[in-house]
């Protein structure tokens, strides 16, 4: 497919709306679920929460990215977006009296996974397919830039609406997003040539299928500084509960609000100066964010350490999927970001799982919990500046790219 030499295409703008509304319908049920499995009588287990939803979607990343790859980019994309519509009917269901309420949301959180384990997957290989090569980190910063808004607004409108209306109103609000983002894709022009139909065999993987070797460096850099992100959705309500911040979202909406700008323009300068340069400075920021976080006392410092969690997590994002690309076979984007994603969600999950078995619903572990996680995006920071992470690939593809 010929691509164009502008990024701003109506499928751009399309797809960009489309992934707004995938991250606000799942992101708005984050800062209520704690509390809700809390009156279920599973305070113990919030750390899973995140854990099982990231654990569904690492395993199925390998699947997205064959079916991304054969059955095409818009299917893929359509069939998360629709298991977090179907989710979102499910969550009050787990509360009625006749169920194993902890149980059956937990076991809920492992299938709304899927989600996510598709939809991005799907989204970045349209973008890949439609974009110039030489703009790809704009546009990853771009369409991380709708996804960073429905994660700002998903949090804010998910705590308004279960203070002012009912927590039920807040699950099928978030089934209402998710249907009006496949509506969307409905609408949108498949790019990938020569896809084949589905058929039970394509679920059938191999090795390769399930690691792309050529994108092991951006996947490393991807796996460590996921560690925060998985912390930070899962204490994050507790602690805005322990300094006494009225809304349970507002700090989401501060840190994804902040990452806003920086998504633009780090894309942009990672296209000119290269992806590695932009990444360690995202690493430092990340775990100086998670050392201001540990030790913050007040609402203040707390909003503070969002922000500047907010401009590291809006740098790295979008450059690292652009690095993944770069060193991918078009034919094989699908698995290459696959493989990027599993990272991603591997290091969500233990992030999550490791930080609330250190905090354990004791406000003093706070700041173990957050200084333990901040040691991984240090190690990333370290193996971008070793020669560990530059191979004669990465310096050609992406130390070495100018802006034509």
């Amino acid at each position: 497919m010929e691509q164009p030499r502008t990024i701003y295409t109506t499928a751009f703008f399309l797809l960009c709306l489309s992934s707004f509304l995938f991250f606000a319908s799942f992101n708005m049920l984050i800062p209520e679920l704690p509390a809700y499995l809390t009156s279920l009588g599973g305070a113990e287990y919030k750390g899973y929460i995140i854990s099982l939803f990231t654990l569904t979607a690492g395993l199925s990343r390998p699947f997205s990215g064959r079916l991304t790859d054969t059955i095409g980019r818009v299917p893929v994309m359509a069939f998360g977006s629709l298991v977090c519509f179907v989710c979102g009917f499910l969550y009050p269901v787990v509360g009625l009296a006749w169920f194993n309420g902890i149980a059956a949301l937990l076991l809920l959180r492992l299938v709304h996974g899927f989600s996510t384990g598709f939809k991005p997957t799907g989204t970045s290989a349209y973008v890949a397919d439609i974009v110039p090569d030489e703009r790809r980190g704009e546009a990853m910063g771009v369409l991380g830039l709708s996804g960073s808004i429905g994660m700002a607004f998903g949090p804010a409108l998910g705590s308004w609406l279960t203070a002012a209306f009912r927590l039920n109103l807040l699950f099928y609000t978030s089934s209402t997003l998710a249907l009006l983002s496949i509506i969307i894709l409905l609408n949108m022009k498949e790019t990938l040539m020569g896809r084949v139909p589905f058929r039970w065999s394509l679920l059938r993987l191999s090795r390769r299928d399930v690691f792309e070797p050529a994108v092991v460096a951006p996947s490393l850099v991807t796996f460590l500084n996921s560690f925060s992100f998985g912390a930070i959705i899962t204490l994050a309500p507790d602690f805005s509960q322990a300094l006494n911040v009225g809304n349970k979202g507002l700090f989401f909406t501060v840190f994804t609000i902040s990452s806003l700008a920086i998504r633009f323009l780090a894309g942009k300068v990672s296209d000119q100066y290269g992806r590695r340069p932009v990444l360690r400075i995202a690493s430092l920021l990340i775990t100086g964010a998670l050392l201001l976080l540990a030790f913050s006392t007040s609402t203040l410092m707390f909003l503070l350490a969002g922000v500047l969690f907010g401009i590291s997590t809006g740098m790295y994002s979008p450059t690292a999927q652009a690095w993944t690309v770069d060193l991918s076979h078009a034919g094989n984007r699908g698995r290459a970001l696959a493989t990027m994603y599993i990272a991603l969600e591997a290091g969500i999950g233990l992030g999550a799982y490791l930080s609330a078995s250190i905090y354990h619903n004791q406000t003093e572990q706070f700041p173990m919990a957050f200084c333990f996680i901040a040691a991984f995006s240090g190690l990333a920071f370290l193996y971008l500046v070793s020669p560990w992470s530059q191979t004669e690939r990465n310096v050609k593809n992406s130390e070495s790219r100018t802006l034509s």
